[in-house]
């Protein structure tokens, strides 16, 4: 008979040549546990998804409630599920009164594919400006904005009129002009190592599109939910967008996403044509529950305010000679190795020692550091060990 790792190999998608492979059997809080009782720190939260950790008791509760009523019903937007509107409205109750209208998706890279849909339909306008080094998802849509050609080339020709211009660069904000639709921008680049915008700079943007006629769109997929010491990074920054593209840590550990723009922007994706944008399981049911609970818990709890002194201990202890630099933004970290080689060995000896770290797809000598906001400072301290064994070995090995 096949292992569960041979079938796995055998009938599961691969996404790499080398998948981490752990067969995990149950997780709480920040750890997970594999078929062998080994116990796992998870430093990266699923990729930023699991924000108040696994297994969360308020999470578990409400999904289970809402599972014992009903799970799917009928494509999005058609019958009034209470778990839908009353997530809608409480994120909307959080946000500006110009970020009103939420329109659920199942994955971040959805989120993107809607609001790229939306920024043509209501401006009438092509062109879409992203960034170098930018990550907004793997579909063919998103993909177009990414800002790497290493994983673009092989999937060319992507779609037209598509143009990058960099980060923090203040004389590449002229390429906004009357014929671009929308701006889509990171409030903190995560893929590219952890990148904080420029005083002012997020401001220069938003000027500019205010100029040209120009919607801009900011991708808080991985900085929204309290990453990175506020609920929003955009709050931090005093910077409006007129849409905002959320997910990952927002379905409290299920797969949801959103784009979130004004009414009167939203509605003409009602008509011309009718059903402009569809979705069969976007806002499931199940799926709202659990990011309502999540939300709830991150806002009633104000996880977000600790994020930043959590990340003063994790960069007070990191003190290591192979280190270059820490980039950080509250729980959002990148530690900056010489070359991918020696941050792979890293990764692995983490691996060994109980504690699951990454690394960045467009910054691979990075070591991703995004724990559940939950983390204790004890915890911390934990992690930091491990870390700096795993470096001791690597680099005096």
């Amino acid at each position: 008979m096949l292992s569960q790792r041979q079938l796995f190999l055998q009938h599961v998608a691969q996404t790499s040549d080398a998948p981490l492979a752990l067969e995990i059997k149950a997780a709480n809080g920040i750890y997970l546990h594999d078929v062998h009782d080994k116990k796992y720190l998870d430093l990266i939260s699923g990729i930023g998804v699991s924000a108040l950790g696994h297994c969360h008791p308020k999470i578990v509760e409400a999904i289970q409630t809402q599972a014992a009523q009903y799970a799917h019903t009928l494509v999005y937007g058609e019958f009034i599920q209470a778990s839908q509107v009353q997530l809608a409205k409480y994120i909307a109750d959080l946000l500006p009164e110009s970020l009103s209208a939420v329109y659920f998706t199942n994955s971040g890279a959805e989120a993107t594919e809607g609001a790229m849909k939306l920024a043509k339909r209501y401006t009438g306008k092509s062109e879409i400006i992203s960034c170098y080094y930018s990550y907004h998802g793997s579909t063919q849509g998103a993909l177009s904005l990414n800002g790497d050609e290493y994983f673009k080339s092989n999937y060319r020709p992507l779609l037209p009129d598509i143009r990058q211009i960099r980060y923090n660069h203040f004389e590449d904000i002229a390429h906004i002009t009357h014929r671009t639709a929308a701006v889509f921008i990171e409030p903190v680049q995560a893929e590219a190592g952890v990148i904080v915008p420029t005083k002012g700079y997020l401001q220069a943007v938003r000027n500019r599109c205010n100029e040209t006629g120009t919607l801009l769109v900011f991708d808080e997929v991985q900085t929204g939910c309290g990453r990175t010491g506020n609920l929003f990074r955009f709050q931090t920054e005093n910077v409006i967008p007129d849409i905002l593209t959320v997910g990952k840590a927002f379905g409290g550990g299920l797969p949801l996403a959103a784009f979130i723009s004004s009414k009167a922007i939203m509605q003409v994706i009602q008509q011309n044509p009718v059903l402009g944008h569809i979705t069969t399981f976007g806002g499931n049911a199940i799926c709202c529950a659990a990011g309502l609970a999540s939300l709830q818990e991150i806002v009633s709890q104000k996880l977000y305010t600790d994020v930043v002194q959590k990340a003063n201990l994790f960069v007070e202890l990191l003190q290591h000679p192979s280190i270059q630099k820490i980039n950080y933004c509250g729980l959002l970290m990148a530690v900056y190795l010489d070359n991918f080689t020696n941050l792979k060995k890293v990764i692995d000896c983490c691996l060994e020692d109980g504690l699951i770290t990454d690394w960045f797809l467009f910054a691979s000598n990075c070591l991703r550091i995004a724990p559940p906001l939950i983390i204790t400072e004890a915890e911390i301290k934990i992690a930091c060990q491990i870390i700096l064994r795993a470096l001791d070995k690597v680099y005096t090995s």
